[in-house]
């Protein structure tokens, strides 16, 4: 539990509004709290008393978190509100990166910059106005990067609501083009090489065996299937959300290549949302896929969602060529044999497999952990999905058949390892 001072107040009515003022900033953060849940929050603090520090925090949470995702935020926001030390230097600091000498060394933590958005937000109507207007400061931002290009590789966890707002309609403009597959049947094309013996027949028996020229077939292209397998547990829950505006996105685009879309998530089960995603409006979309996914931001059973796919799907959608996109920081459960054994079954289905990976954003990052051990010899890219350029960088490691990312590499220090 954060530190915070004792929110014990000298007026009897200054707890209740602290309390309202402290929810509008959560509300501002991100978390969906409404006026019955402020009511509950004064309630409950009313009946477990605010003497004790740690009883105030968890009654607060308890009235105020709903997902395990929220409780970052609720944390940031929390030692912020109540009356954290310099917690005004510290959320201009955050929100000001650009200007060297305002911000700290200390780079922030996930859900800060969203919580010191909110709560800015509340505190800037309360300074006193100037009397003479500030001077003005020049800044020189030709060397400096735009908004737009920071945030392409800025990560998906460390963003704001307005960033994420922002990112989502950069997502929304993203294509994911794909080459055609060669196939052995022919179209007619007056320019193709090959020459076509029945059609040119057929003209010459309408002309009384006289052939007077020659017809041509070329190659039909066929465009293959794009399965996206995409892990929406607790611990990718951040990187979920972002990456299936961008899976929506793919899916209704015209004209970009694939001959359909499926999509599926997994939790602690396998969940078909192909016919969610079918609808034009990305929020509708992926509120309907919410609601038929009641395992989200839940447990991770990769091994067993795997098993199911491979059972009762795999000979649907990966028939003709498909590339499966698999998102997943492989932090698994199950049996590292069991979930072996179903991911080499789905490469071995799968046209290419490519694994797209948030974990692989550190620098650091090792495969130690047995899921991830168990899955990575059986893919044929290995990448990292953190940020918008990671996911731009998508389409040149599906176009390019070699392109292996990070698998070789990897692969190499856990032969070392042995």
């Amino acid at each position: 539990m954060p530190g915070a001072a004792s929110p014990m107040p000298h007026d009897p009515g200054a707890l209740p509004r602290n309390i309202a003022h402290f929810a509008r900033a959560l509300r501002r953060a991100g978390l969906p709290i409404g006026p019955g849940r402020v009511v509950d929050a004064v309630r409950a603090v009313e009946a477990a008393g605010f003497t004790s520090r740690g009883d105030f925090y968890h009654t607060l949470m308890a009235c105020f978190v709903s997902r395990p995702e929220h409780r970052a935020v609720f944390a940031q926001v929390f030692r912020l509100f109540w009356r954290d030390p310099q917690f005004l230097e510290h959320m201009m600091s955050l929100l000001l990166p650009a200007v060297r000498g305002v911000q700290e060394d200390k780079a922030a933590e996930a859900a800060e910059r969203r919580a010191a958005e909110a709560l800015l937000g509340e505190s800037l109507p309360l300074l006193p106005q100037a009397e003479e207007p500030p001077p003005e400061i020049e800044i020189d931002a030709r060397a400096t990067a735009s908004g737009e290009e920071r945030l392409r590789t800025l990560d998906f966890e460390l963003m704001s609501n307005d960033e994420i707002a922002e990112a989502k309609r950069m997502l929304a403009r993203l294509d994911l083009p794909v080459k055609p597959l060669a196939t052995r049947r022919g179209a007619p094309d007056a320019r193709g090489r090959l020459i076509d013996a029945r059609a040119s027949l057929r003209a010459a028996l309408r002309r009384g065996g006289e052939m007077q020229r020659l017809s041509y077939r070329a190659p039909r292209p066929r465009w293959p299937n794009l399965v996206v397998l995409c892990d929406i547990s607790g611990s990718m829950s951040s990187y979920s959300r972002l990456v299936l505006h961008f899976v929506h996105a793919v899916a209704n685009r015209k004209g970009q290549g694939w001959a359909r879309v499926h999509a599926f998530t997994f939790g602690t089960r396998l969940t078909n949302i192909t016919r969610h995603l079918a609808r034009r409006d990305v929020d509708a979309a992926l509120k309907a896929a919410g609601a038929e996914a009641q395992d989200w931001s839940g447990g991770t059973r990769i091994g067993s969602s795997l098993h199911v796919f491979n059972r009762d799907w795999s000979r649907r959608v990966l028939g003709q060529g498909a590339v499966v996109l698999l998102i997943s920081d492989g932090l698994d459960r199950d049996d590292p044999a069991a979930l072996s054994r179903e991911m080499q079954r789905l490469h071995l289905s799968a046209r290419r497999l490519i694994w797209l990976n948030p974990l692989l954003r550190w620098d650091g990052f090792a495969p130690k952990a047995a899921g991830i051990r168990a899955m990575l010899p059986h893919v044929d890219c290995f990448r990292a999905a953190h940020s918008i350029a990671s996911l731009e960088d998508l389409g040149a490691a599906i176009t390019a058949a070699g392109d292996a990312g990070e698998r070789d590499r990897l692969l190499a220090a856990m032969a070392d390892a042995r």
